[in-house]
């Protein structure tokens, strides 16, 4: 299982749409910073996360707040704090990380 993280908003780079063609069943893919533009509710982006529900998708609760999402979140993602983030890191063989 690898943790894919991207950190980039999906309507200014290509990052979280790379990261999905590299998702394989069992994968996770972690949305921080601007990346958890990527959950936003009825957006292109939030219904490709809905169409790959063989990949868990995970956003970190503190970039979404700050980012005044926290109501517009897709509902297939869930919301992680820091310690979640490194259990998730240590539970997955490896982590790559989209820039």
């Amino acid at each position: 299982m690898i943790l894919h993280t991207v950190n980039q908003s999906p309507f200014n780079d290509s990052s979280f749409s790379e990261c999905l063609k590299f998702c394989s069943k069992g994968s996770s893919v972690l949305l921080i910073e601007d990346g958890v533009y990527a959950g936003k509710d009825n957006t292109p982006y939030s219904k490709l996360i809905e169409t790959h529900s063989e990949i868990q998708f995970y956003a970190l609760s503190a970039d979404v707040k700050a980012r005044g999402l926290s109501q517009h979140l897709a509902p297939a993602i869930t919301l992680i704090d820091d310690s979640e983030f490194v259990e998730l890191a240590v539970t997955h063989h490896s982590v790559q990380s989209w820039f």
